[in-house]
């Protein structure tokens, strides 16, 4: 029943990841300015390597979100995006990531309520 659960739980991650449109993508942008990525690294009590190395990745992750919004691409935006997820969790400990994925929930809904609002 577990191993039920987990995969249905998967099916629903994988599908809610890879039907967002580009525009959604744009919490990664607003990660890598600088007050909010110094704000992020707080909240992570990430050490200095693991801000230098969180620095690079979220570089990265800009680099490959143009591309795709140059391309128009949604395949190379989720791409970008579990490039973006794999390494954070490869750099930060299990309790930081958990943190860093609730910060990008959080921020991504929230552009939501502000374009609902706008509308």
């Amino acid at each position: 029943m577990k191993k039920i659960v987990i995969l249905a739980v998967i099916a629903l991650v994988s599908f809610s990841a890879s039907a967002m449109e580009l525009s959604e993508y744009k919490v990664f942008y607003k990660l890598n300015e600088s007050s909010t990525f110094n704000a992020l690294v707080r909240y992570l009590d990430a050490n200095e390597d693991q801000a230098d190395q969180l620095n690079y990745i979220f570089d990265l992750t800009e680099r490959k979100l143009n591309y795709a919004n140059k391309k128009q691409s949604t395949v190379a935006a989720e791409k970008a995006m579990m490039f973006n997820l794999g390494n954070a969790k490869s750099i930060l400990s299990q309790d930081q990531y958990r943190k860093y994925l609730i910060v990008l929930n959080v921020s991504r809904f929230s552009e939501y309520d502000t374009l609902a609002e706008l509308k």
